[in-house]
């Protein structure tokens, strides 16, 4: 969700406007999704990369995900969403950490959508963390070394047991993936657009949407084979 500074300085208008106008940015991503039938949502809020910023700034992006939480998390669970945070939180204030396990409880039988968002996260960190935890497993015998797969490493990352990452949108113009979701997106399609986020609407979503249906995935087959098993 890249660009609420950018559109706020455009405006003569505080990075902090800027911020919040890209609520309004999630509320109709996350309604667009559930419409849709998107069955699993993930939004980069707040890369660990991101506490480099000025500690304002920071401070204020706190701030409001504490608002954001309290504000709308009885809307989630009352429209079956269910709420996740992926990331180290271990930095986050300790009220800021209760609220965030709250959220998590309180929607986490819900059977509809699955929002997930990236607070203080990594792609770098994700695949890390999954692999301390298997090197544990094995110093203390628990599995093998040779049990060490593709698939048991994935079982310890962020987004296990949700459905495969398809479609990866960054906003903003930049035409890079910046640490996020390195793992799940291996086969991921990508969409970039220079919509800053505040201005990432539901008619931006559905192109972006649009686009990723017209795309043939081949997964290392030919375009033949595809239409093939397609047919």
């Amino acid at each position: 969700m890249d660009g609420n500074g950018r559109w706020a300085e455009q405006r003569g208008k505080t990075r902090v406007a800027g911020h919040k106008a890209g609520v309004e940015s999630v509320r109709a991503a996350v309604s667009t999704a559930r419409k849709l039938g998107v069955k699993a949502l993930t939004l980069f809020a707040f890369s660990s990369e991101n506490w480099q910023r000025p500690e304002k700034e920071v401070s204020v992006l706190m701030d409001l995900f504490m608002f954001v939480l309290t504000r709308e998390v009885k809307r989630l669970h009352k429209h079956d969403i269910r709420f996740k945070v992926i990331g180290d939180v271990s930095r986050f204030s300790e009220k800021l950490q209760e609220k965030i396990h709250s959220a998590e409880a309180l929607t986490q039988d819900n059977t509809g959508l699955v929002l997930s968002v990236a607070a203080n996260y990594g792609g770098r960190w994700d695949i890390a963390q999954a692999a301390k935890q298997l090197a544990a497993k094995v110093a203390n015998q628990e599995m093998a070394l040779e049990d060490i797969t593709e698939a048991s490493l994935d079982a310890h990352t962020s987004l296990y047991q949700q459905p495969e990452l398809d479609l990866l949108i960054r906003t903003g113009g930049d035409y890079r993936i910046s640490n996020f979701l390195l793992w799940q997106a291996a086969y991921a399609e990508f969409y970039f657009t220079d919509i800053l986020w505040p201005d990432f609407n539901e008619q931006e979503f559905e192109s972006a949407l649009s686009a990723f249906k017209d795309r043939e995935r081949r997964y290392g087959q030919t375009g033949q084979q595809v239409k093939q098993q397609n047919k």
